[in-house]
């Protein structure tokens, strides 16, 4: 029966053609899926997984993101840590946010981003001398204070009107001589969350748990 489980694993996670090859000659991404192919030969009901995704491309993500899809359905339960915030929005039903060791919010995904209430708006700029003064700019026509990403070179908040804002924000900045790259009125994303909420992006502080893998809709 291992035998077989095993033989399973292999063809699904993409490795059956290199199972008979020593370890030594497996790539990094091979190796990342070996080792989950091998904590779960024996089905367990609770499984921790501590980033599985990292250093995959995206079609081994996926296959892991189907796995632990299936796992769930299959009545597992899942404590996925990931630093990829899409992650946690496809996965689980219950996430939370972790900032410097402490847990700072918790809910589900729409959850979370109904704490920042509305549309967002994103703005990107040219020049990082235009920064401050767009960040000034944008704050008067948002519903709240806007949030600035240095290292991003963005200005976002929530929309205080929704798309009619959008014109008359262009001509200010255009007035002010600053340089768009790109604006955008958007939902929420679980990073808008993370960023409101710490002051920083989430590759920057690499825990976000997500609690009872599965999906959040």
């Amino acid at each position: 029966m291992p035998r077989l489980r095993a033989g399973e694993l292999l063809e699904q996670f993409d490795l059956a053609d290199a199972g008979d090859r020593i370890l030594k000659a497996y790539s990094g991404g091979m190796r990342r899926r070996l080792d989950l192919a091998a904590s779960l030969v024996a089905l367990p009901p609770v499984l921790f997984l501590d980033e599985p995704t990292t250093g995959l491309d995206p079609r081994s993500r996926r296959q892991v993101w189907n796995m632990i899809d299936s796992l769930v359905g299959e009545g597992s339960t899942i404590l996925l840590t990931t630093q990829y915030l899409e992650e946690a929005d496809e996965l689980a039903d219950r996430i939370a946010v972790v900032d410097s060791g402490k847990v700072i919010a918790e809910g589900t995904s729409d959850e979370l981003k109904d704490r920042l209430g509305g549309n967002r708006l994103e703005i990107a700029l040219a020049r990082d001398a235009d920064l401050q003064r767009a960040a000034e700019i944008v704050r008067r026509h948002l519903a709240a204070e806007a949030v600035v990403d240095s290292a991003q070179r963005r200005v976002s908040g929530p929309a205080r009107k929704g798309t009619s804002e959008l014109p008359a924000l262009v001509r200010d900045l255009d007035a002010a001589g600053v340089t768009i790259v790109e604006i955008e009125l958007h939902r929420p994303s679980l990073d808008d969350v993370f960023l409101t909420l710490t002051g920083h992006q989430a590759e920057q502080e690499p825990e976000v748990p997500a609690k009872r893998a599965g999906r959040a809709r």
